[in-house]
């Protein structure tokens, strides 16, 4: 049964992922010895760019393909979007912990943007990828 739905599998385990660990306090582990520019900002991007992949994928896994590239990608995007600027709200109002970043759903929605852009070009492109039954 997962291996018929591989993407919806693997998008709902992304999307706990990235909730776990959105919302989790991560105040005990020292990462003062980390120090890369943009970290976080980086972190968001990837987590939101995978999401808009493996969302567009499984759009089109759930429909059987019956439904348009660009209508999954456009689905999946805005999906994903909405869904980091819940993300957000939420740290701000309900966590004390973590504080919701306008820079962060920037990260997320470009991100989103550009996994979208990625499925596009896979499946639009001079070879297209072609959606098997």
């Amino acid at each position: 049964m997962f291996k018929r739905y591989v993407f919806t599998t693997s998008f709902i385990c992304w999307i706990v992922i990235i909730t776990f660990l959105s919302l989790y306090s991560f105040e005990d582990i020292n990462t003062q010895k980390i120090s890369i520019p943009h970290l976080d900002k980086m972190v968001h991007f990837t987590f939101y760019f995978v999401a808009a992949i493996l969302g567009s994928l499984l759009i089109r896994e759930r429909t059987k393909g019956q439904l348009n590239i660009s209508g999954s990608i456009i689905i999946s995007m805005l999906v994903v979007i909405i869904y980091g600027i819940v993300i957000e709200v939420i740290q701000n109002t309900f966590t004390e912990y973590r504080s919701g970043d306008l820079y962060d759903v920037l990260a997320n929605s470009l991100g989103a943007f550009f996994g979208a852009g990625i499925i596009f070009i896979l499946f639009l492109g001079k070879t297209p990828l072609k959606w098997k039954d």
